[in-house]
Parts: C-alpha cells; sequence; structure tokens
C-alpha cells in the first residue's frame, strides 16, 4: 500500500476528519504562500519595507495607503479557483465524515468549494469593515473602490479588512473552537504548513486521535510525529485520494 492508498483507507475508515491547513493548500490555485522560495515574503525582499512590516497594524495605522497599495497587489486573488484538496475536503464533509476545516488562509477557498464549517483563525479577505461605525463592506467593494484607502460611504471612517495583521491577537472564540474539533477528530490532516506561525501552530498538539497524516511540500519540525508523511503537492494527492474514494 502506498502513501496516497494509506490515506485513502484512514479516511475511509474515519468518522470525525478535522482538516488543519496553510498557505500552501492554494498555492495549486495561483496564490503565492510566504515562506517557500517562491513565496511572498522571498520575492518581496526588496520593496522598502518589508512584508512583515507592511502586514502590521501600526504600519497599518499610519501608512494605510501604502498597506493597501501591497495588498490590492499581492494578497488579494479574487479569481482563484479552489484546486483538488479544498474539493475533496467539501466532499468529506458533505458525506458527514469531515468535521471541520482549521485554515490559516484568508482567501475563501474552501468556503468557494463548498465546506461550511470553517474555522479562519487569520480571518477573511471577503470581510471587511469600516473602523468608526462598523459598517460591512464586501470584497468587490474594496477591489472596486478608486480611493488610495477605501473609506465607508455612511461616515467616511476608513475600511479595515477582517484579517489579522502582525501584532494583532487571534480571535479566541475561533481558536477554541479549533482546540474542540482537534480535540474530538479521530484523523487529523495537516496540509500546507511550515508550522512555524504561532498560537495556531500549536493546535495541533491538542490532538488525541488515532492517526496524524502531514501533507507537506518542505520539511517541518513535526515531520517525526505524523504517522503518515506525503510530499508531494496536496492539491494532486487529493485528487488521488478523490478517484480512490469513488
Amino acid at each position: 500500500m502506498n502513501e496516497v492508498e494509506q490515506l485513502a483507507s484512514w479516511i475511509q475508515e474515519s468518522s470525525n476528519i478535522v482538516f488543519f491547513g496553510g498557505a500552501g493548500t492554494s498555492t495549486e490555485s495561483g496564490i503565492p504562500d510566504f515562506r517557500s522560495a517562491a513565496g511572498l515574503y522571498q520575492t518581496e525582499q526588496h520593496s522598502p519595507y518589508p512584508p512583515e512590516e507592511l502586514l502590521s497594524r501600526h504600519f497599518f495605522d499610519q501608512h494605510a495607503d501604502i498597506f493597501y497599495d501591497f495588498y490590492r497587489g499581492k494578497m488579494l486573488h479574487p479569481d482563484a479557483e479552489p484546486n483538488g484538496c479544498h474539493k475533496l475536503l467539501a466532499r468529506l464533509e458533505q458525506e458527514g465524515r469531515l468535521k471541520a476545516v482549521i485554515t490559516q488562509n484568508i482567501d475563501g477557498l474552501h468556503q468557494k468549494a463548498g465546506s461550511t464549517n470553517v474555522f479562519e483563525l487569520h480571518g477573511s479577505v471577503h470581510r471587511n469593515a469600516c473602523m468608526d461605525c462598523g459598517r460591512f463592506y464586501p470584497l468587490n467593494d474594496i477591489i472596486r473602490s478608486k480611493d488610495a484607502v477605501p473609506r465607508c460611504t455612511a461616515c467616511n471612517g476608513v475600511i479595515k479588512p477582517d484579517v489579522v495583521l502582525y501584532e494583532e491577537e487571534l480571535d479566541q472564540n475561533t481558536l477554541y473552537q479549533s482546540v474542540d474539533a482537534i480535540s474530538s477528530a479521530d484523523l487529523l490532516l495537516v496540509g500546507g504548513t511550515s508550522l512555524t506561525v504561532h498560537p495556531a501552530a500549536q493546535l495541533i498538539t491538542y490532538f488525541r486521535g488515532k492517526h496524524t497524516v502531514l501533507l507537506n511540500a518542505t520539511p517541518t519540525a513535526y515531520d517525526r510525529q505524523a504517522d503518515l508523511l506525503i510530499t508531494e503537492p496536496i492539491g494532486e494527492v487529493m485528487i488521488k485520494v478523490d478517484q480512490l474514494l469513488g
């Protein structure tokens, strides 16, 4: 039995699957990750500001115009489509096998594929709100705005994406729900994440189930703890698993 067949077998045997994923989940959908050789943090090294600075809360507050120029140009991918990973996870949820998707991504591709129980640790580009009056704005309003800094049509306040910037805390309720989901799972699938961003990466330590499967192109500190390690592209792997499940 090869690695993909083993994964398919464990999925068939499981009734409480949880997926924990990061930026690598969406690279096959055309969205760059952050820390790989071709990732955003590497390709933007020659910018006057490093990405960690551009994506910090203090930078947003002080230079919202520069933030939005970077954000619109590098972080928004409205035409991206779900890949084989997103699609299989949605199918498994519909079948009642997968109970939750926990993601560090802000692209909304899991929901676009059909998943409904998604815990977005770092927020979503699809939710935006006025910092003064709280009025909600969808992603299209941010993209279509001709202002350097999108402003509220009701009070002229600055609109901020509902994404967790550096120096901001993760939503505590989302964290608690994620811990509960992982703690009760019998199969944990971890994919497309370097497991270096905390506190998100620590969530997998709450798993007490049967098997942990790690699907990641590059080595992580958790490789030896996984029951199954797969380094092939996660979307391609999940397409093969989908075919084996029939």
